[in-house]
């Protein structure tokens, strides 16, 4: 009546950002995962955007939080809010009306965790909750045809997750989750920063490192850029210049844990699989992804062609949001399949 067809909307509830899906109107909420609430009373001051800006710069009476971490919520009120918030930004209208959502979420959590997330999905003013597996969603948020019969493989990397799975038939033959991505990209250049420069940085002038000169395979030119901290030593503010050589260092740990993870994936998969993937390529989705020289190095590393999807950091949204879109024509193509057996 009320054109409950587009309440239909896809979430993309990730340890950075979060974002919104409606059919008909693509995403219309890309906002970090930030929370700020009023200490004491726990009254929100700020979500989103406006909220980031206060990470580590607050007052005494204010505390501004992620509320999710690893790809999990940490903070079962703070998540429940800023759910809230975004649907009444995305669907102001329709504020009566409560939508059905569907969620992508990491295969590598537990019941509990799985539990959390409806839980906070209902309480924000869903009507009706179900989830699906990230790698799932970012799959056919790619425009991958998982529903044909053959191998295809996704590799998401989030804020706080990385899930590497070969699909077909529209089932998940193989995956696997490490508790790992962009932020401990982020994590790495910290620490390598103060071990050896004996300078501490912030986890966004580390993300700032990591957009603007952060590679994980050499290249021809050597960037370098400013950044300013605390001295570990002496406590005062200095500056330092950076290359971009150091960075790649910084990240070598963590993509290497990737790389092993894609390379436990592949000799997991079925060997007709394997021949798909080796033909198709691996397809990368999620923010980590757009890592300056990442595809060209997994790819040197696997002897695999890796592709990275066309939005990557919208894939798990656009795919939660058109989930049922495709299983409807999976479903009708399996009803032919069906009657032509008797």
């Amino acid at each position: 009546m009320f054109g409950l067809k587009a309440l239909d909307i896809g979430i993309d509830l990730g340890t950075c950002n979060t974002l919104i899906y409606i059919r008909g109107k693509g995403i219309v909420v890309d906002e970090p995962s930030v929370v700020a609430v009023e200490r004491g009373t726990k009254k929100v001051m700020a979500v989103g955007t406006d909220a980031k800006r206060m990470l580590w710069k607050t007052p005494e009476n204010i505390i501004a939080i992620r509320p999710m971490r690893d790809g999990v919520i940490a903070d079962l009120e703070s998540t429940e809010k800023m759910i809230r918030y975004f649907i009444s930004k995305a669907l102001p209208r329709y504020r009566f009306i409560k939508p059905r959502m569907i969620i992508g979420i990491p295969s590598c959590i537990t019941e509990v965790e799985r539990r959390a997330v409806e839980e906070c999905a209902y309480k924000g003013g869903a009507r009706d909750v179900m989830v699906i597996e990230e790698s799932r969603a970012a799959a056919i948020g790619a425009n991958i045809p998982i529903f044909e019969p053959a191998g295809h493989m996704i590799c998401d990397i989030g804020g706080g997750t990385t899930e590497i799975s070969v699909i077909s038939l529209g089932g998940m033959v193989v995956s696997n989750a490490i508790r790992l991505g962009g932020d401990e990209f982020d994590e790495a250049i910290v620490k390598h920063v103060r071990s050896v420069h004996n300078l501490i940085i912030g986890e966004q002038t580390a993300e700032r490192l990591k957009i603007e000169i952060g590679n994980a395979s050499p290249d021809k030119t050597i960037e370098k850029v400013e950044i300013k901290g605390g001295d570990a030593i002496t406590g005062l503010p200095r500056r330092l210049e950076i290359d971009s050589v150091e960075v790649r260092e910084a990240l070598q740990d963590p993509v290497n844990q990737i790389i092993d993870e894609i390379k436990k994936t592949l000799g997991q998969t079925p060997p007709e699989l394997a021949a798909d993937i080796v033909e198709q390529g691996i397809v990368m989705t999620g923010g980590g992804s757009l890592l300056k020289g990442l595809p060209k190095l997994i790819s040197k590393e696997t002897n695999v062609p890796v592709i990275l999807a066309e939005n990557p950091l919208e894939c798990v949204a656009l795919g939660a949001g058109k989930y049922f879109e495709n299983v409807r024509g999976f479903d009708n193509t399996r009803s032919i399949y069906d009657n032509l057996n008797g």
